[in-house]
């Protein structure tokens, strides 16, 4: 059949954002958490999601967004920090716990809807 079921959800981008950051973050918690702590794995999580966070970056920077100036540079700041901490995990200097918590409080503002206030 060519077209979806007029029950389907509507895609948002709230919810794109959100389904990303829990596929990155589930990847990055398994790959720590696994047997013998797979590098090639948590390697790989992180990468993406040092690129999910490029984009939000990107995202919060565009005069355009219509996010109030605070949260987008709250974000932008996040954005930096993953970066930066990414770095430190992959030389072996840190723990990717911060990462996870930082995905798993913007989720959580993705989906009560903090996130655009």
């Amino acid at each position: 059949m060519a077209y979806s079921s007029p029950a389907a959800p509507v895609k948002t981008a709230r919810s794109t954002e959100h389904e990303a950051l829990v596929s990155v973050t589930r990847a990055i918690r398994q790959a720590q958490s696994g047997p013998g702590k797979n590098f090639k794995s948590l390697a790989t999580a992180l990468y993406k999601n040092r690129q999910l966070w490029t984009i939000f970056a990107a995202s919060v920077a565009d005069p355009e967004n219509k996010l109030p100036e605070t949260l987008r540079a709250s974000l932008f700041y996040l954005a930096e920090f993953t970066n930066h901490h990414t770095s430190l995990v992959l030389a072996g200097k840190a723990d990717a716990e911060p990462l996870i918590e930082i995905n798993t409080s913007v989720m959580t503002g993705l989906r009560d809807g903090s996130i655009d206030k």
